[in-house]
């Protein structure tokens, strides 16, 4: 009886004897982790550029859009938002929507322009880092308006590297149908550039652009979106280049309508 009472007495002092460990839950450190997984596609994206593997840093830089779109969700809906994980991701997105973008683009084309070719990726890598700062120093600003909280200011950083890659998008399609005259064509530094200084206007404007957080859809479209949804994923499958410019145009055309829907609302907060 006494060595019974003596044993369970032994097994609860060497629990109570176990270290305790302190620090984050998991849960709040795997928002984080998915950052560094975005940050390594986005580095072999420019890995594969320097090994003229196109197809293969276009689809990093993809990996890493989609890892941008699921990190901070996950981390809004595990309530692990900390200022660590808001300055990880900028640093992040800079090199993958950034950086590769515009090596990928100066060694598929721009390279030969001579000592030109590069100030167009140069104006697209600060116009990122620019976009990226100001979207920081929101966070600590006055909260916007109600009218204002489901837009942008400026194209995010993802959709900025897609609609810059779309020569590359284009041009890969070119190949895989043996449109040899177009895949010349959207090649061309002229065209990249113009491209190029475009999108990096794009992101440093203050234009209104959907965010699609708080975005409703009305009863009468969600059965079409779905089903465009359907349909874009199997096109993607199917012929992912020419699905990738597919989203491009559609994303460029949506930008006139997000601007209308910004001035609608404004006009009607303003209203007396």
């Amino acid at each position: 009886m006494d060595s019974g009472l003596e044993t369970r007495t032994g097994r609860r002092r060497r629990r109570r004897s176990r270290p305790r460990y302190h620090g984050p839950s998991f849960n709040r450190v795997v928002p984080n982790l998915l950052t560094l997984l975005g940050l390594c596609a986005g580095l072999n994206a420019i890995r594969f550029a320097l090994d003229a593997h196109w197809k293969l840093a276009a689809l990093a830089v993809l990996v890493a859009g989609v890892i941008d779109g699921l990190d901070g969700r996950i981390a809004r809906l595990l309530k692990a938002v900390t200022r660590f994980g808001a300055e990880f991701d900028s640093l992040a997105d800079f090199c993958c929507f950034g950086i590769a973008p515009a090596l990928i683009l100066y060694l598929w084309s721009l390279r030969g322009a001579g000592r030109y070719g590069f100030m167009p990726c140069l104006m697209f890598a600060v116009c990122m880092a620019l976009r990226l700062a100001r979207f920081n120093a929101s966070l600590e600003s006055a909260p916007k308006p109600a009218y204002a909280q489901s837009f942008f200011t400026g194209v995010p950083a993802p959709a900025g590297a897609g609609v810059a890659l779309f020569p590359l998008f284009v041009g890969l399609e070119a190949q895989d149908m043996g449109w040899d005259r177009l895949g010349l064509l959207v090649q061309h530094p002229v065209v990249v550039a113009i491209t190029l200084v475009g999108t990096s206007l794009l992101l440093v404007s203050t234009l209104p652009v959907w965010s699609f957080k708080n975005f409703k859809v009305p009863s009468a479209y969600v059965l079409p979106l779905l089903l465009g949804t359907g349909m874009m994923a199997a096109l993607l499958l199917a012929d992912p280049w020419a699905a990738l410019a597919l989203c491009g145009l559609v994303y460029l055309g949506m930008l006139p309508f997000s601007l209308r829907s910004f001035r609608r609302l404004r006009a009607e907060a303003e209203a007396p």
